[in-house]
């Protein structure tokens, strides 16, 4: 991660990667003793995601309301 994003995975960041379908998520993040991985994955439901193809990253910055709002998914 430090080599492809340029950030450290231990900062205590989360890092969140979707899937092309966009009904699978992961979250990644370093609790001080190791590394904690959430997966979800959505039936019937997509994640609504913020536009980062608008960079020239594919990489936003989040905040927790809308981390919680990606969680929640919404209706096909």
């Amino acid at each position: 991660m430090r080599e492809n994003l340029a950030l450290d995975p231990e900062s205590g960041a989360l890092f969140v990667f979707a899937s092309k379908r966009g009904n699978r998520l992961k979250v990644l993040w370093f609790d001080h003793n190791g590394y904690c991985l959430l997966y979800k994955r959505l039936h019937g439901a997509l994640f609504e995601l913020p536009d980062a193809t608008a960079t020239d990253r594919p990489l936003a910055s989040i905040d927790a309301r809308t981390l919680a709002t990606i969680l929640r998914g919404v209706a096909k």
